[in-house]
């Protein structure tokens, strides 16, 4: 490690300030936890195991890649129901896309934050009750490497060649999208 870096104890929660230094509320506790765009104007609340938490895996679409400006993304999928808007929902502005990876006739929505522009979720008309988030939006991040760990890799197909993907052997990958694919079935 390069001399004057800290590392992070990532086996506690480790809330970082954002940029705005809104640290308020803020973090994981009893079984829910909090994603807050860059500025802190937007703030959700979701639960951190099932059956609020559906999901969570990488994707390598090229809706993903082009939204965070990066080769994939890392999500998870919440049900509707159990999604808490906890500040800012005013605040969120939408667009839609119909030209998506995940199947024909469908829409994505993408809600993010007016004053940052941080994507908060995705709406699938698909799935309308299936929210996706963005792991990187959640405030503790020693979540992101335990109960967030994705469950699988999708689209590997579309994956750049000098990325190997993700490095876990329990991950399952997918050519495509979840859609075609259960855990269950292995």
């Amino acid at each position: 490690m390069a001399e004057g870096f800290a590392t992070a104890d990532k086996s506690k929660p480790y809330v970082p300030l954002n940029c705005a230094g809104n640290d308020i509320d803020r973090g994981y506790k009893d079984g829910d936890a909090t994603a807050t765009c860059f500025c802190g104007a937007v703030q959700l609340a979701f639960p951190t195991e099932g059956p609020g938490l559906v999901n969570t895996f990488v994707c390598n679409c090229v809706d993903c890649r082009k939204l965070t400006a990066s080769m994939f993304a890392s999500n998870f999928t919440i049900d509707a129901k159990y999604l808490t808007h906890v500040r800012g929902r005013d605040n969120l502005k939408s667009w839609a896309n119909s030209v998506t990876p995940v199947r024909e006739n469908t829409t994505m929505t993408d809600y993010f934050c007016s004053t940052c522009g941080t994507l908060m979720y995705r709406i699938s008309s698909a799935f309308p009750a299936a929210p996706i988030l963005r792991i990187g939006s959640v405030d503790d991040l020693s979540l992101h490497e335990t109960k967030l760990k994705p469950q699988w890799e999708q689209f590997t197909k579309d994956r750049v060649r000098w990325f190997p993907g993700v490095q876990d052997e329990e991950i399952k990958r997918l050519e495509g999208n979840s859609l075609t694919y259960t855990l269950k079935d292995g």
